[in-house]
């Protein structure tokens, strides 16, 4: 019985985050991640590097007891990296039951985007550079670059 009301539960509060996403500006852009994976948003902190790892896997932080691998948002998309700033955070995410930390320039805030708000990403001949984008959407005139939060983060635990 308690199974079936824990499944009920979890029904219920992933129904109620539906179209929810946490918005965030990497360089120029914003960008947003579904809100079913956030699980809280920190400051930059200490981060331990580790040895013979891409350069855009900053390394492990230690949060609260748990090893949390975090990896540049910017450094994955191939941008330019840029000093960390009192505005830049680690959005901590929950991906298939492994907590990853990703590092962005900053927050903006919750956005609910409806199915009329959203769409495709554009098909390119350089798809590789589409391949992390689940979706496109428009609210109040600015566009949205929603990140499939699997494919970004598959393969990059340390």
């Amino acid at each position: 019985m308690t199974e079936i009301l824990e499944q009920t539960i979890d029904k219920d509060a992933a129904d109620d985050l539906q179209g929810q996403h946490l918005t965030f500006h990497i360089s120029d852009s914003v960008y947003s991640v579904e809100l079913q994976y956030v699980v809280e948003i920190i400051q930059v902190q200490g981060i331990t590097r580790v040895p013979y790892i891409p350069s855009y896997i900053k390394g492990i932080i230690n949060l609260r007891g748990s090893i949390v691998p975090v990896i540049d948002a910017r450094l994955k998309m191939s941008m330019e990296e840029r000093p960390y700033d009192e505005k830049t955070c680690i959005i901590i995410l929950n991906i298939n039951d492994m907590h990853i930390g990703m590092i962005v320039d900053s927050v903006s805030g919750v956005a609910n985007l409806g199915p009329n708000d959203i769409s495709d990403p554009p098909k390119t001949d350089t798809s590789h550079r589409n391949e992390y984008l689940k979706s496109i959407a428009e609210l109040s005139g600015q566009i949205i670059l929603n990140l499939d939060c699997e494919k970004f983060f598959l393969g990059d635990a340390v």
